[in-house]
């Protein structure tokens, strides 16, 4: 039976597997967990707690906290009293928290950390009581330890408050990044996250045997619905991970069968990848090769569609690279992946491509907080790399005359919190104005081109999305961050932040004099491979696309600095403003362009009129002076020759006796 409210889908996995682990997480150096009937009881006897704290129907609640057993729990027992859930990110400074606590009409918050009690000087007056989940000591006149709520019984009421909540009450009221203003209080009711389940799960099929990492923040609606609500629903198992940092140990750890992501981890582990591939020795990489064709040649079958036979040896050959190259990949992956999720931003499509590949799909989707959040997904056995899938079932898209996509749907949210204006202007005749500009293929697989607001008007009345190009330049190992900037400006310039620690490992493979970021940072060396990456990569984009400068930056865009939202969006106004110099730099000519700008012939140097400054800021790839004079052995001499000789033989023999 369909449940009607999410606290009644936890009742029934609980009926259905109440000796099944539920959530897990790490504590004392190990993996803890309890089971869906552990889980039960705890949600009732907190809920209970808060029930004798004031909170009923419609009380607005907040969590303030990372992610952990605590979020999940504070989470149901807070919508089984009817209540209304309002998430904070934790990373949030203390006027935002102010913001949203008293835009949503706080009661009461559920608070981590002792810290992040401190980070506000004054809670708002209407914040009459602080539950604080970490066992630790803090002078608060408000303050009540997690502890103390808990109550050892509950009473047995008939009927219970969840079982009374209908699919149109309001659940939870989420703020939006904002990358522009203040952020808005999204309200979603029972009913627009349980159809957001339903339809999600038509595509990717989520059973009680799946185990998932959740590290993504729940404070935001795509971890909430798809990490935490889908998994409860279904009977899986969610393991959190200790921080972001400890994703790859913790991974190793509990061995999951399902990731749910944003495209940067995706891709940073496709870049090492290749990056141990390329530093690996002729024979690695030739297997690598080899292997990387086999899985090719089958997925040119799979592809047509299920039950197409694929011939007898192209699956050898594909179980043997799975065996002796691919099975390492998914190992450090825990071994047990059977599917990865990518939301929040476009995934560079060769990512995607090469995981599909290897047998390690990577389904990208798309949604915003106002459609709880999924709108589309690439479907587990029939995904296109470079699209956002296709509509969830149920889900209506259509695209506006100036290219916007539109969405109906039961997922769209109820409105924004206290503010009728904008709930107007961006839910037209039950239509969702997603504010993305999006295209749709023949089979109607959506490709999302960039944010409406985005688009940069070139002076030359040139319109550029910039997305794709950010995209597409941060799929090379060694820029972590682009951002292009040009809005009525003449031509497109690009601020990047480098990925230094490839840039280093690089620069001790080519000897170049840089011992840490500072000296990367303002090395010509980084330059030009910056510039290499750029024209390599965006060789099929339009001249006007491209970046005519860029700036290599020495920090990343923080959330602290406002350059980031929650979410690590970039805040585009808030990047400019920090870097108005900087950018003011790469508008500005200098002599050599005027000069070149204003002649009817383009100006051209000889080598000789070359000043030292230029000539020293070429790249240190010259041989220096003592080795110009030494004189070179004899080709046939050379031992790495022979070597490369006698591994090419064997690897042929090899591949002729063992695998052809």
């Amino acid at each position: 039976m369909t449940p009607k409210n999410l606290v009644e889908m936890l009742y029934q996995t609980t009926q259905r597997f109440p000796e099944k682990r539920a959530i897990m997480w790490k504590e004392k150096g190990k993996y803890q967990s309890c089971t869906y009937r552990e889980l039960w009881n705890t949600v009732l006897c907190f809920a209970e707690g808060l029930r004798q704290m004031g909170i009923g129907r419609g009380s607005k609640v907040a969590v303030f906290s990372e992610n952990g057993p605590r979020w999940l729990i504070s989470d149901f027992a807070i919508l089984s009293l009817g209540a209304v859930t309002v998430p904070i990110y934790p990373t949030l400074a203390a006027n935002q928290v102010s913001f949203i606590l008293e835009n949503a009409d706080v009661e009461l918050a559920i608070v981590q950390t002792p810290q992040m009690v401190k980070r506000l000087k004054g809670w708002p007056k209407q914040v009459r009581h602080i539950i604080l989940l970490e066992n630790k000591p803090v002078k608060h006149p408000i303050v009540v330890p997690f502890e103390q709520v808990v109550q050892d019984t509950v009473p047995n009421r008939k009927p219970a408050e969840w079982e009374t909540l209908d699919p149109g009450d309001l659940a939870t009221i989420v703020h939006t990044s904002g990358t522009t203003g203040n952020p808005k209080g999204v309200m979603l009711s029972h009913g627009n996250i349980l159809s957001n389940i339903i339809g999600s799960l038509y595509y990717l099929p989520v059973t009680h045997h799946d185990l998932s990492l959740s590290f993504l923040p729940v404070s935001h609606i795509f971890e909430r619905t798809c990490g935490h609500f889908t998994p409860m629903y279904a009977g899986g198992t969610i393991a959190y991970a200790e921080n972001l940092t400890t994703v790859p140990q913790n991974i190793l750890e509990v061995k999951p069968t399902l990731i749910t992501s944003v495209p940067r981890l995706y891709e940073k582990i496709y870049g090492q990848i290749m990056q141990q591939i390329k530093s690996g020795s002729l024979l690695k990489l030739r297997m690598f090769n080899w292997a990387l064709q086999a899985a090719k040649n089958r997925k040119a079958y799979t592809d047509k569609g299920y039950g197409t036979r694929v011939p007898f040896w192209t699956e050898i050959r594909y179980l043997i690279a799975q065996h002796l190259v691919f099975s390492k990949i998914i190992s450090k992956l825990g071994g047990q992946l059977r599917l990865m999720v990518s939301g929040g931003a476009a995934l560079d499509p060769k990512v995607s491509h090469f995981f599909s590949t290897i047998g390690l799909p990577i389904l990208e989707g798309y949604g915003m907080t106002e459609c709880s959040p999924v709108i589309s997904t690439n479907p587990v056995t029939r995904y296109k790399p470079g699209t956002v899938g296709l509509p969830l079932p149920g889900t209506k898209v259509q695209l506006a005359e100036d290219g916007e996509l539109m969405v109906k749907s039961l997922s769209v949210m109820m409105g924004y919190y206290k503010q009728p204006e904008e709930t107007e202007k961006t839910l037209e005749n039950g239509w969702l104005r997603t504010g993305d500009i999006a295209d749709m293929d023949e089979d109607g697989f959506i490709r999302i081109i960039d944010r409406k607001k985005n688009i940069l008007v070139l002076s030359t009345g040139k319109n550029v999305a910039p997305q794709p190009v950010e995209n597409m330049l941060c799929s090379s190992p060694y820029i972590s961050r682009a951002v292009l900037i040009g809005h009525r400006r003449k031509y497109v310039s690009a601020l990047i932040v480098p990925d230094y620690d490839a840039i280093l490992q690089t620069a001790h493979q080519r000897g170049w004099k840089a011992g840490d970021k500072d000296s990367l940072a303002r090395a010509i060396e980084t330059r030009q491979l910056i510039q290499e990456e750029i024209e390599r990569l965006l060789v099929d984009f339009s001249p006007f696309e491209k970046p005519k400068k860029f700036a290599v930056l020495q920090d990343e865009f923080s959330i602290e600095k406002g350059e980031l939202t929650p979410t690590l969006k970039v805040r585009l106004k808030e990047v400019e403003k920090n870097y108005a110099s900087v950018i003011a730099e790469l508008y500005e000519e200098t002599a050599e362009e005027e000069v070149a700008a204003a002649a009817t012939v383009p100006v051209k140097y000889h080598s000789s009129q070359m000043s030292a400054e230029i000539q020293n800021s070429l790249p240190s790839t010259s041989i220096d002076s003592s080795r110009k004079t030494k004189k070179k052995p004899p080709l046939w001499l050379n031992p790495q020759l022979w070597l490369g000789i006698i591994l090419g033989i064997l690897t042929g023999l090899f591949v002729r006796y063992f695998i052809f």
